[in-house]
């Protein structure tokens, strides 16, 4: 069995560079325009899970208001999909959000990107109106986290 460690890292590191990097030449190849970064603002706060010193999975949480929060930059290395680690990351995120004051989550994501959105949907997120002005989101969704009290 391999052991995958989750640890916050400094969202501008170049372990958390890399890691975003993968993600970004997903995006590339499996959106139907390609996929355009640009410059990239880091988020708070930067997750890597890691197993054996690779990096397999990584995500970062941002504040977008008031005590919301929101997940970006996600990400599972295909071939650690379906094994549990989308799931662990996500929750972690939302205890990152939590630990930060947030009441509620947010995040976007592109239609095509379906194993995510079975993940958000899995986990408790619902549809809701574009929230930000990001050009590959084609689905938003938002989570009022379990314990916090209502957004103001």
């Amino acid at each position: 069995m391999t052991v995958v460690t989750l640890r916050e890292v400094n969202p501008t590191s170049a372990e958390a560079t890399a890691a975003m990097g993968r993600f970004f030449a997903e995006l590339d190849a499996r959106f139907p325009g390609g996929f355009d970064p640009g410059d990239p603002a880091p988020p708070d706060s930067f997750t890597l899970a890691t197993s054996d010193g690779v990096t397999v999975a990584c995500g970062g949480v941002q504040r977008i208001g008031e005590g919301v929060g929101e997940v970006k930059r996600m990400w599972v290395d295909p071939t650690r999909r379906g094994a549990g680690l989308g799931a662990r990351l996500l929750r972690h995120l939302e205890e990152v959000a939590a630990a930060a004051g947030h009441d509620v989550v947010r995040l976007d994501t592109n239609g095509v990107l379906t194993e995510a959105i079975a993940l958000y949907e899995r986990a408790g997120y619902v549809r809701i109106e574009r929230y930000n002005d990001n050009p590959y989101a084609e689905l938003f969704f938002e989570k009022r986290l379990s314990g916090r009290g209502p957004r103001a």
